[in-house]
């Protein structure tokens, strides 16, 4: 049995101190060995080109280096795709501008960088495709795109008294990670190597490494301690890296550390999918949508990566919070001469998300009518309408008892009747209000992802434990929460608890960490191999005491059976002192998991995590200039393993989310140069960014599900609640026409598209 002694609590994140004050470790803070050498990557200035000639001579004779591979060099598969082909580490044929086309190992990493400036290339230049609509014309995919549909969407459109066609485009977003990509390489006996790389998948990374090698998995051991951010950037972004770092190691027999210059981590890295979206849309004069179809186009950039799984999820989430009844949604996976688009917090369910919000709020201004009202209106219901259009059942629903509560919270009504005052009073100055709700699914879409091992041991000695499993911890708190659980479940301080770095020599087959599923997975496979040692533990006590029951309470240090009490210590101690096992492997698969990808119809996700945000903007009429003046937030994230970080990741998704809707535009040149490539070019979130009111709600609710503890994520979830600035300013710019025309505005909502749709509206008035 347990006790909720330990969970619950506002607990500083583990590695909180030590980020604050620098202590704590990282790659690059890794001691070198003697004679480390230092990478750098030589990549293409061109977007679409075959190489002519590859002439590094120069490159060889510059001063400190010491080695330089090639394609040539790669004994095995030349190629990082991790489910499909298409990434090659060196490639013959250049595709995009920033692809690696060579390394160097110098004595260090500034003569590394300049010495690969010294290559000599000849390009035979091919017309890049930048542009995802020009991809779309000219039937340029990375793989074949998919249609699904539900009902009869065309005639139920075609008989709708009300009727909406319109386009709306989503950008990028640079991951923009504190720590930048970077891997480390120490080569060990009989060929093998000890590989530290920044990513959130050491299993993927330890299977690419060994395939480009042509060698085992045993001979390649991939550890991570943390990582200074990720957001899915380090899922496959890092291979590239770790590849290069361990093929430069290979080939000098020297460790070597390949650390990435800012700008040149952006250059070369995927970034956030782009979508652009046609819809049409029936819907009655209430603002219920009868029928909706809609054209989705991403820009994958040169290869699959991730993009599939990605685009399901949008098709998956196109529904957000709403029932459609009658809906056809067809995607187009749009192959361009760009860095191969990635996983980014939220993959993809948040632009399929914003594409069906920007539709009902264009039907509620159509009808000119508040859009809280046609969005609630729209809801899933609990027992009708419950049925998402592939096919799965929502059990767990609490969207309307979240959006009614949010609406009285924060006085929503009056805000609105005082917003519309203001800006019949202010010429220039505008404000806006919107509220969007979230419905987020929860787990891996790709079924054999959703499991998790762990390797607990206890010390004999102190009592003290010791827990592993394939989290990475990349500033989330996943090992501060693993501890916690693991804690209650042995009655012990939490100081008795240490959670260690991920290895693959101790936890195999791991996923990634990501799709929100991290603490869910591995938390519960590490309190499942904590169970088999309470097992050995009671089935000693029941041998050697006679007691009959082999159930016990383990509460503030303490182990009580039925007839004798124990303190923690003294029962371990005797234990080992009776040759009982005190380690054990754990393991945990997420039950109730069922999709057929070819029908697109079953259970991809175990629940449902729902929030939803008010947000309040002011926006100038005359620069477009913008501010955040309020947010309100009512999350579900069940009961929270510790409320503190989960309003921590709350809090920080919101603002991740603003940034990609708001001012995070990622733009190319014509000739396929990335123009956003550098802190200086590339604006994210600053303090001044922060909503100046930053209310933030917990919705008191029990996940239905049996996930550790009861509780929720807050992973992806919560930067889908930035939806309501974006609505916001559009409910600015409305008011310029006084509330009678539809704007015309994309993401992100930089100043300059906030003062062109100005200008549109105008123009319509």
């Amino acid at each position: 049995m347990k006790t909720d002694s330990f969970i619950m609590e506002k607990r500083p994140h583990e590695s909180a101190a030590k980020h604050v004050s620098g202590y704590a470790n990282y790659i690059d803070d890794i001691l070198e060995p003697k004679d480390t050498l230092f990478g750098a990557i030589g990549y293409s200035k061109k977007a679409h080109a075959v190489i002519k000639k590859l002439d590094l001579r120069d490159v060889w004779k510059s001063e400190g280096v010491v080695s330089v591979v090639t394609s040539s060099d790669i004994p095995g598969r030349n190629d990082i795709g991790a489910v499909y082909d298409g990434d090659p580490i060196f490639p013959k044929k250049v595709e995009y501008f920033g692809q690696p086309l060579f390394a160097v190992a110098a004595t260090s990493t500034e003569l590394a960088r300049k010495a690969v400036q010294k290559a000599k290339i000849t390009y035979k230049n091919l017309k890049p495709v930048i542009d995802i609509k020009e991809a779309l014309r000219k039937k340029l995919y990375v793989l074949k795109g998919r249609k699904i549909k539900r009902g009869d969407p065309l005639k139920k459109i075609s008989k709708a008294k009300n009727y909406l066609k319109n386009s709306f485009s989503l950008g990028s977003q640079e991951h923009f990670y504190l720590e930048g990509q970077i891997a480390f390489v120490i080569p060990q006996e009989d060929s093998d190597f000890k590989i530290f790389s920044s990513t959130q998948h050491p299993s993927e990374t330890q299977q690419i490494i060994a395939k480009m090698l042509n060698q085992k998995n045993n001979t390649i051991n991939v550890e991570v301690r943390r990582i200074g951010g990720g957001f899915g950037g380090k899922e496959t972004q890092s291979l590239i890296f770790a590849a290069i770092c361990t093929l430069l190691s290979k080939k000098t027999k020297l460790p070597v550390k390949l650390r990435m210059d800012r700008d040149d981590d952006i250059i070369i890295t995927g970034k956030r999918h782009d979508f652009y979206a046609d819809y049409e849309v029936g819907f009655n004069n209430k603002g219920v949508i009868e029928g909706v179809r809609i054209k989705l186009t991403s820009r994958c950039g040169i290869s699959p990566d991730l993009s599939e799984a990605i685009n399901s999820r949008a098709l998956m989430h196109i529904d957000n919070a709403y029932y459609l009844s009658d809906v056809s949604v067809e995607n187009y996976l749009c192959k361009t001469n760009t860095s191969s688009s990635t996983a980014f917090r939220g993959f993809g369910g948040n632009q399929g998300m914003m594409i069906i919000e920007n539709i009902v709020d264009s039907v509620a201004r159509y009808l000119k009518k508040d859009p809280t009202k046609i969005r609630k209106v729209n809801f899933y219901q609990k027992n009708k309408k419950n049925i998402t259009h592939y096919g799965m059942k929502i059990e767990d629903n609490v969207i309307n008892e979240i959006y009614s509560k949010l609406i009285k919270s924060s006085n929503y009504k009056n805000r609105r009747l005082n917003i519309k005052k203001f800006n019949l009073k202010n010429k220039y100055l505008k404000k806006g209000l919107s509220l969007t709700p979230v419905k987020f699914g929860i787990s891996f879409t790709t079924r054999h992802l959703n499991q998790a091992g762990a390797l607990v041991h206890i010390y004999c000695a102190d009592g003290s434990v010791h827990v592993s499993t394939g989290a990475i911890e990349m500033g989330q708190g996943t090992y501060t929460k693993i501890a916690m659980l693991i804690s209650n479940e042995l009655g012990l301080p939490f100081d008795k608890i240490k959670v260690f770095s991920t290895r693959t020599d101790k936890v195999p087959n791991t996923s990634a960490s990501a799709a929100s599923s991290t603490t869910d997975l591995n938390g519960a496979a590490a309190i499942n191999a904590v169970n088999k040692i309470k097992q050995n533990l009671a089935l000693f006590v029941k041998r050697k005491y006679r007691i009959k029951s082999d159930k016990a309470i383990y509460k503030n240090g303490m182990v009580k059976f039925k007839g004798k009490t124990f303190s923690f210590k003294s029962l371990i101690k005797d234990a080992y002192l009776n040759r009982v096992s005190l380690s054990s492997s754990g393991f945990y698969s997420t039950p109730k998991i069922h999709f057929n990808n070819k029908t697109f119809r079953g259970r991809p996700f175990l629940y449902f995590a729902y929030g939803a945000a008010v947000s309040e903007v002011i926006i100038d009429t005359l620069t477009g200039e913008n501010k955040i003046l309020q947010v309100d937030i009512l999350h579900d994230h069940g009961r929270a393993i510790n409320p503190s970080i989960e309003k921590g990741q709350i809090e920080g998704g919101l603002v991740q989310g603003a940034g990609w809707l708001t001012i995070e535009e990622v733009s190319w040149k014509s000739n396929g140069e990335l123009t956003t490539h550098s802190p200086s070019t590339y604006k994210i979130p600053a303090v001044n960014d922060v909503p100046e009111k930053f209310n933030v709600k917990i919705f008191k609710n029990l996940n239905k599900e049996n996930v550790v503890n009861k509780s929720k994520t807050t992973g992806e979830p919560p930067l889908m609640l930035a939806m309501s600035i974006f609505f916001a300013i559009k409910d600015a710019i409305a008011s310029v026409g006084n509330y009678t025309k539809i704007p015309e505005l994309n993401a992100p909502a930089t100043p300059e598209a906030i003062l062109l749709s100005i200008m549109d509206l105008k123009s319509r008035l």
